[in-house]
Order: C-alpha cells, then sequence, then structure tokens
C-alpha cells in the first residue's frame, strides 16, 4: 500500500513538474528570441495586423502600473511561488496538478526576469513581446498564468477539491433551528415540558 501511496506521489508531482517546466523553457526562450529579433520601434505584425511582436520592457504589473515598486512585485511572487510549492503537497487530482504546474512555470519565468536582468537583482524589467488590439504587451509566462487562473476556476465551479474528496455540502433544513429535524426536536422538548408540569 505504501508504495502504491509513493507511486501516485511521484506522478503527482511528475505532472506538477513537467506543467511548470514547459512554459518555463518556453517563456525564457522567446525572451532571448524576442531580445534578439524585435524592436520597440519596428513591431512585426502578422495574421493582417491582428497579432503583433514587439519589444516591451516592463518593471511595473499589468498596464505598467507601479513600475517604481519592482522589488514588491519580485518578492510578491517568490511568496506565491512558495506557498504554491507548499500547498502542492496536497494535490491529489490531475486537473490541479496541470493548474499548479501552470502557476508555478509562469510566476517563476516572469520572476526570473526580475531576478536577473537589469538595472539591479530584484529590479529587473520583465520581458514582453506579444501584441493583441486592445491589450498589454505580455509573453509565455504571463499565458500560464492566465491560462492556470481559468482552470482553476473552472475547477471551483466544478466543486473538484484538491485532494479529489467530495466538497461537502449540508442539505437545506437539516438540522437547522427552523428545518424539519429542528423543528420537531423543538415540538418534542415542548410535550416533554408540558408532561412534566402536568
Amino acid at each position: 500500500m505504501s508504495e502504491s501511496n509513493e507511486a501516485r506521489s511521484r506522478r503527482r508531482f511528475g505532472l506538477i513538474a513537467v506543467m511548470a517546466a514547459l512554459p518555463l523553457a518556453a517563456d525564457l526562450a522567446t525572451k532571448q528570441i524576442a531580445l534578439a529579433e524585435f524592436s520597440p520601434t519596428d513591431p512585426v505584425s502578422t495574421l493582417g495586423g491582428l497579432l503583433k511582436f514587439t519589444l516591451v520592457t516592463n518593471s511595473g504589473a499589468a498596464f505598467s502600473i507601479g513600475e517604481g515598486a519592482t522589488w514588491l512585485f519580485s518578492a510578491a511572487k517568490l511568496v506565491v511561488i512558495t506557498v504554491m510549492l507548499w500547498g502542492a503537497r496536497r494535490v491529489r487530482v490531475p486537473l490541479w496538478g496541470v493548474v499548479f504546474g501552470l502557476l508555478i512555470g509562469g510566476a517563476t519565468g516572469n520572476l526570473v526576469d526580475r531576478v536577473f536582468r537589469p538595472p539591479a537583482p530584484l529590479q529587473g524589467a520583465v520581458i514582453d513581446w506579444i501584441q493583441l488590439p486592445h491589450w498589454p504587451v505580455f509573453n509565455i509566462a504571463d499565458m500560464a498564468v492566465v491560462c492556470g487562473g481559468a482552470l482553476a476556476a473552472v475547477a471551483v465551479l466544478r466543486k473538484i477539491s484538491l485532494d479529489g474528496s467530495p466538497v461537502a455540502e449540508e442539505p437545506a433544513g437539516t438540522g437547522a433551528p427552523g428545518g424539519p429535524e429542528g423543528g420537531n426536536a423543538a415540538a418534542d422538548r415542548d410535550n416533554g415540558q408540558a408532561r412534566a408540569e402536568d
């Protein structure tokens, strides 16, 4: 039995590791290509202008918010990644394994930029290069985080827990003071009190 549990644990962490490594590797590789091939002043247009490749460095969050607090975003990402790695121990469902992997891989991709890129450790600018109409420029790591978040929302809406256990739903009226059982119990107490007074 212990060997079976150990095998399941290995598969679970293997899934999370793969789903984290794939977007992380793709993100790091495509950022290097973007640095070498794309320019912020001369974007490459494709699909009739629907999709553009342009080089943007972002020291803040989405829409360049908080550019003066890069270190704060770096610290926040580090905390989030640490918490997710800790929480991954509870994952027993493949869907949640994919969610955790995508979120960890995406967050790590942008954290690598903030830690290792200029101007200083924990203050580096994130490399963004994918542009869609009416949307801020983003990268593969951002896509992984968004996809992971969407899958997490699906899992929550479908009431899928991390370990696969059924989500407890208390039946309406059961045990409630005004419910059927609560009302019967109150009636029994009243009848008992009346008999005692008689």
